[in-house]
Parts: structure tokens; C-alpha cells; sequence
């Protein structure tokens, strides 16, 4: 896909909608789907969305415990141990999925992390490329033949706006020269676009769909790392942490978007797209000072195909597609 392609198609869900009025009359019963981050903030959203719809939905965890906990009242879901910045905790939490199951649905990436203190995981890589890319990346490749098994599958991942700040750096992504928390930041949401866009080309003769997207503005848990003065200073929250921002978005407006890529008609034989608001984004022009749309680097396919090979070489994770 290309900025060509970032068209939006005029759906009847807006930046206003909700995660139920996006899953109403959505019938998800014999469905599998896996979230992660499903037990806080906008994947506890889709969680509860996709199980009221009649999914059977697994929540892989960093924190179990706390995950059983938060989804005690959840029917139909369940809790895998998982950490997404170790690879190895990955492919076990992926092989616990492959034995208890036999075709899967939906995958969606919903968990990351946002502007953290810089921190070295696995054999150095930088934390957040390997929360939000390298860990979501491994875990579909390992999980892709269940994906593939569904013929019809999609796979959603939550990006950001936050993507506009950097291109993928090739030259230094584990900022060895220099940690800057918001690019290392951006060029993690860069990546899960880029990541999508590659992943459908993959998928697509399996009929498994791609997407990545914005879910909005929204505070959550996301924003864990930064200084409650950090987000006064952005215009986020009050001093009582109340939301003071204009345009924020509810945790089930934030989740409205992902549930409408995970289920809508209008999206068939479609993939490989940046997606917000409860539809297709439109192309950011070059000089645009705007928040909305993508960038061109972020859905540039041979950047896409770049980054995948990048990735397969520092992950070992299972190729991918025929």
C-alpha cells in the first residue's frame, strides 16, 4: 500500500464513537482473539468488547496476576504469561496459545509504552523499539500459521500519531548515540505502521488483513512514565490530573477504532493501512502541520520491506506467508 491508498471510505463511526456503538449487533461467537495489553486502558476496552460480542479472548501478560484480577468478571477470557520485551517469554506464550487453540481470528497489538527513561533489554536493544515493534512482531510470526488457519483473519496494531516524529533511523535505531525518549518514542509507532503494511503484503494470499492505527488522544496507563508536571506542560490534564486537553477521547472511544479495523464489513479485501477515528486516515501532505493522516514514511512499502528483514534478522522469528 501506498499514501495513494489512504483514502477514507466514509464510515458511519466517527472520532465520537464508542466501542459499543462500533460493536453493536457484531457477532463474534466461534471466534478466537488475542490481545495484547488487554487487562488496562484501551485493551481492556477491546477486551470487554470483544467478549460481550461472544469471543473467546486471550490476554497474554506481563503481569498475570493483576491481569486475572482486572478480567475477573470477563467471560470467555483468558490469561497467558507473556513479556513482550523477552523474546523467549514470547514463543512460549505463543506455543501456549498454538496447543489451546487451533485457528485464530484476531490479533491485536494493543499494549506499548510511551516516552519511558531510557532502558537496554535482550541484547541491548532499545525498550520501547522492543515493547511496541519487536516483541508484537515475533509474537505474529509465531502465531501466523493459527492466523492463516482462520482464512479470514485480521491482525490490528495500535500505532500512534506520535509516528510522524521519526522515520525509522537505520542508522542508530537503538539510539546508541544519543537517547531521546519522544523519538525512540516515534520511531516505535513508525515501525508498527511499517510492520502492518509488510505483514499484510505477506498475509494477504492467506487472506490474513493488516492493519495499523491511531486510537487518539486518551489518558491511560500509557502515560505512566512521564511527570504529572510533564503533562500539565503538554496541556493534557489539570493539576488534579483531570483531562483538560482538547479533543481527548474516553478509553472506549480510544478502543472504538481497533474493534472497528478488528470487524467491519467495509474494510474486506482491504489491508496494509493506517487507520483513526473509525475509518481510513487520509495522507499527511509533506508541509502539513496537522495531527492527522500518515506520513509517507510510515507506509512507504520498500521501507516496510526493509524493516521487516531488519527485524526477521535481529528477532529469528518464523517466516512468514507461502
Amino acid at each position: 500500500m501506498t499514501t495513494q491508498d489512504q483514502q477514507p471510505l466514509g464510515s458511519p463511526f466517527s472520532a465520537a464513537s464508542t466501542a459499543e456503538d462500533v460493536m453493536a449487533g457484531v457477532d463474534l461467537s466461534g471466534k478466537t482473539a488475542v490481545v495484547t495489553g488487554g487487562y488496562s486502558g484501551l485493551g481492556l476496552e477491546t477486551t470487554r468488547a470483544l467478549a460481550a460480542a461472544g469471543a473467546r479472548v486471550i490476554v497474554p501478560a506481563r503481569r498475570p496476576g493483576i491481569a486475572a484480577a482486572a478480567l475477573d468478571d470477563v467471560k470467555g477470557c483468558e490469561v497467558f504469561p507473556m513479556d513482550l520485551t523477552d523474546l523467549d517469554s514470547v514463543r512460549e506464550a505463543a506455543a501456549r496459545i498454538t496447543a489451546s487453540v487451533t485457528r485464530l481470528d484476531l490479533l491485536m497489538a494493543v499494549a506499548g509504552v510511551m516516552a519511558t527513561p531510557e532502558r537496554r533489554v535482550g541484547p541491548g536493544w532499545e525498550g520501547q523499539l522492543a515493547a511496541n515493534h519487536f516483541g508484537h512482531f515475533t509474537l505474529a510470526c509465531e502465531l501466523y500459521p493459527l492466523l492463516a488457519a482462520a482464512g479470514g483473519a485480521r491482525i490490528v496494531v495500535n500505532s500512534s500519531s506520535g509516528h510522524a516524529l521519526t522515520g525509522f533511523r537505520r542508522h542508530d535505531p537503538h539510539f546508541r548515540t544519543g537517547y531521546d525518549k519522544w523519538l525512540a518514542y516515534g520511531q516505535s509507532k513508525t515501525a508498527n505502521v511499517l510492520f502492518a503494511v509488510h505483514l499484510d503484503t505477506l498475509g494477504r494470499d492467506d487472506g490474513v488483513r493488516t492493519f495499523a492505527l491511531h486510537p487518539g488522544k486518551i489518558i491511560t496507563g500509557l502515560q505512566r512514565d512521564m511527570t504529572l508536571q510533564e503533562q500539565i506542560d503538554r496541556g493534557w490534564v489539570d493539576e488534579r490530573r483531570n483531562v483538560v486537553g482538547p479533543d481527548f477521547k474516553t478509553p472506549s472511544q480510544g478502543a472504538a477504532t481497533g474493534l472497528w479495523a478488528a470487524t467491519s464489513p467495509l474494510l474486506e479485501g482491504r489491508g496494509g493501512l493506517y487507520l483513526e477515528d473509525c475509518d481510513i486516515a487520509h495522507a499527511r501532505t509533506p508541509d502539513s502541520t496537522d495531527e492527522d493522516g500518515v506520513r509517507d514514511h510510515a507506509v512507504d512499502p520498500e521501507a516496510a520491506e526493509r524493516l521487516w528483514e531488519l527485524s526477521m534478522a535481529a528477532t529469528g522469528a518464523t517466516p512468514v506467508g507461502r
